[in-house]
């Protein structure tokens, strides 16, 4: 098998090259060439003390990792793919009390807990509060004619909704959008963030959503944080763990949501003939296709638990492998021109939620709801809505994200 031609030194997680673009190119010559792909990095520069990793790029090795937790561990070194290098192994370890970075039997205990807040009937019930909500988001934004679509619309209803589903109180989301903001733009010099500032904003969330669990065991009340923490030892959450889940939500359901709701945007406005067949006929397939070009979580990453053997690749014992989202999305042997944004594609297997097993993404009916809400609110209110300017992406080694995006609202 011939080697990719890659740059000398090339990193997948380098967050330099996201805050300029995705490396689709880069992706698809590993997966004709390389699947699975020692990507060497300068010793412990991602926080793990190691010389690099194993880049897994296409689909189907995607969906392989992703599905056995025994032999790929999300616990042993977490999820996140790349920490600076002033990271300390503490600090590394304390995250295994989220549960995006436990392994089974811990992560089914916890998941089957939380997942009473997001069952089909939970987020039902929500639908016609996120809708009204859609439509005032959306109205306020046409009313400044023009303004930044990431903090206008965007980030709003995703937050709301957060806000909505577990309730705090909805003039606390300025705090929770601050506090999340800070927890994953420690990479992006712009926004001056170090990783003490995002260790403080994880802190006080946790502080907060810990408080927020001990009044609701003193005074319950109809809402789904007294569901999970009424009864603790009937097998639902400590304070401690509530205040981790929050945390997670603040990330899991509110940054990947945002930034998905923001690359569709740009997507449509760059796709005119997309956008005048949204308006005209609502596509089902439409959130789906837009987490797929979006994919707002670029990639995580797993630690094998023992040799094994991956896309003709030999991996040991103790080894951190990337399982690239980005590169399973725009894998041809699974998607008809994946290069192309198409709201009727059906069937659609992206990776945008996970790649299945124990930690296919909780909150996707969730997004899926809320993705549509939006979009159906602007087709309504604003559909003449046009760029301004090209997005302003963040500088992040895993994240797809955009920092602000410039619109005329019409």
């Amino acid at each position: 098998m011939p080697c990719p031609a890659l740059p000398e030194g090339f990193d997948f997680t380098d967050p330099d090259v996201y805050q300029n673009r995705v490396p689709l190119p880069e992706f698809a010559q590993l997966r004709q060439t390389a699947p699975v792909w020692w990507n060497a990095q300068p010793h412990g520069i991602a926080g793990f003390g190691d010389d690099g990793y194993w880049a897994v790029t296409r689909h189907e090795d995607v969906k392989e990792v992703s599905t056995k937790p025994d032999i790929f561990s999300a616990n042993l070194n977490t999820s996140i793919i790349r920490f600076n290098e002033s990271m300390t192994r503490d600090q590394i370890d304390v995250q295994k009390l989220i549960m995006l970075n436990m392994d089974p039997p811990e992560h089914t205990r916890v998941r089957q807990i939380v997942q009473r807040g997001f069952t089909p009937r939970s987020i039902r019930a929500l639908e016609d509060a996120l809708r009204h909500r859609a439509a005032r988001i959306v109205a306020e934004a046409r009313q400044k004619g023009t303004g930044d679509f990431v903090t206008d619309v965007a980030c709003e209803l995703p937050l709301q909704a957060i806000a909505e589903l577990i309730g705090i109180p909805q003039d606390d989301r300025s705090r929770i959008f601050d506090w999340s903001n800070k927890m994953i733009a420690y990479d992006d010099p712009e926004l001056a963030i170090t990783e003490e500032v995002g260790t403080n904003a994880a802190m006080e969330l946790i502080s907060y959503a810990m408080n927020l669990a001990a009044a609701r065991k003193e005074c319950p009340a109809k809402d789904i944080v007294s569901q999970l923490v009424a009864a603790e030892d009937e097998g639902n959450l400590g304070s401690d763990e509530f205040g981790f889940f929050v945390l997670l939500l603040a990330v899991a359901g509110n940054e990947t949501t945002r930034n998905a709701i923001t690359h569709g945007m740009h997507a449509f406005l760059t796709h005119p003939e997309q956008w005048e067949l949204y308006k005209r006929e609502r596509p089902d397939t439409a959130a789906e296709e837009i987490v797929r070009w979006a994919t707002p979580v670029v990639s995580f990453q797993r630690t094998a638990t023992q040799d094994t053997e991956l896309g003709g690749a030999r991996i040991k014992k103790g080894q951190r492998v990337g399982i690239f989202y980005s590169s399973a999305n725009n894998d041809p042997e699974v998607f008809d021109h994946p290069e192309a944004f198409d709201i009727t594609r059906d069937p659609n297997p992206h990776l945008g939620f996970g790649g299945g097993g124990p930690h296919f993404c909780l909150g996707k009916s969730l997004a899926v709801l809320e993705i549509n809400l939006i979009f159906h609110a602007i087709a309504d209110a604003m559909p003449d809505i046009s760029l301004v300017g090209a997005p302003r992406r963040l500088r992040s080694a895993w994240l797809n994200g955009v920092k602000e995006l410039q619109v005329q609202y019409r």
